[in-house]
């Protein structure tokens, strides 16, 4: 079975920090991009950024640029987000989803998501 699962998101305060994590198992991670997505409530799901299936291609959202990080680790199959000064605006459900090889931000095509992890930032 095809899985992704996210986890390490929690309540922080404003200028706190998380590290999500994004597992996955069940296809060949290294043929596949992966991407984080989040959505607050009331709003469409967003891109946040992205990795190309070898690591060196990365993308970020101009909201988060500078203050995010992507990685991979394939021989884990793992994604992380680290999330450095974190504001209340970044308060959503962060998914991770997998498409093939290349990044998008287009939501409708990545092909296998994840089931989402909350995070909330307080003042």
């Amino acid at each position: 079975q095809l899985q992704l699962v996210e986890s390490g998101g929690g309540l922080v305060q404003l200028g706190g920090s998380l590290r999500l994590s994004c597992a996955a198992s069940g296809f060949t991670f290294n043929y596949y991009a992966i991407g984080w997505f989040r959505q607050a409530p009331g709003k469409e799901r967003e891109g946040v950024s992205c990795i190309s299936n070898s690591g060196v291609g990365t993308n970020y959202a101009d909201s988060v640029k500078g203050r995010f990080t992507i990685s991979r680790d394939n021989a884990k199959n793992t994604v992380y987000l680290q999330m450095n000064s974190l504001k209340p605006e970044d308060t959503a459900i962060y998914y991770c989803a997998a498409k093939t090889v290349s990044c998008s931000g287009y939501v409708h095509s990545y092909n296998y998501w994840g089931q989402g992890t909350q995070v909330t930032v307080s003042s």
